[in-house]
């Protein structure tokens, strides 16, 4: 790894002001960009770390009860202390990694990163949750752009993620033994308006909503309501670990054992 400067400061303005350097990268939990360096896949020239701000740490429910969460705030800080609010968050946060992994990683790191096989991605985009940067409110519909790609633009950072708390809720992951990312994960949420279905780790495009699932379980909440249903494998990934339709068949599977959970 080569020589990079590093800065941590105390307060949001220091951060964004440090940003601006040439070719200066935001640092949060590090889980991808720290072995990003080691292997000189990135050569960022100063690193900016966001962990010592407050106003980016923590959880609250805001005066209009949506769940607000600080985007430095770790993997393991949401499953301790989401539940009480959003179980299915907290749970889904619980399963991310190992110990080391969600002693380290942040919601905002993971969701500037858009791993496709993330969990949070599902989470925010199945609960219509908004995701709040230092300049604007970006709704989670307009926010995944892609494997890897965000609305985000050069020098905005995500400061906090606000949920709305549905009706009923859970997420479903069938791990990658080895990695611990999803191989297929599904987060359903029932809300007043509908239900979303959002899918994670299966598709070439990232994260994206399931439609037909969604008109499904909005007249009937129940695993039965999609049996009839199938989803076209033509753009789901093709690796080692499954072929393009198994992913698709157990997108199906997932959302039938989320909407089960939820009940």
């Amino acid at each position: 790894m080569y020589s990079v400067e590093f800065d941590r400061p105390a307060t949001l303005e220091a951060a964004l002001a440090g940003l601006k350097a040439e070719d200066a990268q935001a640092l949060s939990g590090g889980q991808t960009l720290i072995p990003t360096l080691k292997q000189r896949l990135a050569q960022p020239s100063k690193l900016v770390s966001l962990t010592a701000i407050p106003s980016l740490q923590g959880i609250c429910v805001a005066d209009d009860g949506m769940l607000c969460i600080g985007a430095t705030t770790t993997h393991a800080t949401v499953a301790a202390e989401a539940g009480a609010h959003y179980p299915a968050l907290a749970r889904l946060a619980a399963q991310i990694g190992d110990p080391a992994v969600r002693n380290r990683g942040t919601i905002g790191g993971s969701l500037a990163n858009n791993d496709p096989s993330a969990c949070y991605p599902a989470a925010v985009l199945a609960s219509g949750a908004l995701i709040r940067t230092n300049a604007r409110d970006i709704a989670a519909d307009d926010y995944f752009e892609g494997m890897f790609a965000t609305a985000l633009q050069e020098g905005e950072i995500i400061t906090e993620i606000r949920f709305p708390i549905p009706e009923a809720a859970a997420y479903m992951k069938f791990a990658q033994p080895a990695s611990r990312f999803a191989l297929v994960g599904v987060f359903v949420a029932k809300t007043a308006g509908g239900v979303r279905v959002a899918v994670t780790g299966a598709s070439e495009e990232g994260v994206f909503r399931w439609g037909a699932a969604e008109e499904a379980l909005s007249a009937d909440f129940s695993a039965g309501a999609i049996a009839g249903l199938s989803l076209p494998a033509d753009d789901m990934i093709d690796d080692l670990h499954g072929t393009p339709d198994y992913r698709a068949h157990l997108v199906k599977v997932m959302t039938g054992r989320a909407v089960s959970a939820a009940q």
